[in-house]
């Protein structure tokens, strides 16, 4: 069993969509905890609403390469359209994190409510 943090985020209807991504992700993998969800302002492309972000620890079967995969597929289901500018609005935004203890994802170690989020699912940088 493979141990994930993977960062949530949407300013597209953000409370319905994290609900139904965590719905489905309940469905494939075992969400163990989700961290509170924060708001925080747009990087690149301001002009838009801002976003509610947050992380969850989860375990899967999969590995890292089909976890990343299942997870685009999840940000397909809730409508991501990925014709969108990369820092545009979206549905919804996975990205894993940390991958069975190990920092994946050099976000953390630029977003502090990542790194904050990261933390209080039990995640200690060594």
């Amino acid at each position: 069993m493979n141990s994930a943090i993977i960062s949530i985020g949407s300013n597209i209807d953000p409370e319905q969509n994290i609900a139904k991504m965590l719905a489905l992700m309940e469905k494939d993998c075992r969400v163990l905890m989700v961290s509170e969800l924060v708001r925080t302002k747009p990087i690149g492309i301001e002009d838009q609403p801002d976003f509610v972000n947050g992380a969850a620890l989860v375990e899967t079967e999969l590995t890292q390469v089909d976890f990343k995969q299942y997870l685009k597929s999840v940000e397909d289901a809730l409508g991501r359209d990925r014709s969108l500018p990369k820092f545009g609005p979206r549905t919804m935004d996975l990205d894993i994190v940390v991958w069975n203890g190990e920092i994946v994802d050099e976000d953390y170690y630029t977003r502090d409510f990542l790194r904050d989020a990261a933390e209080s699912l039990g995640f200690k940088k060594e």
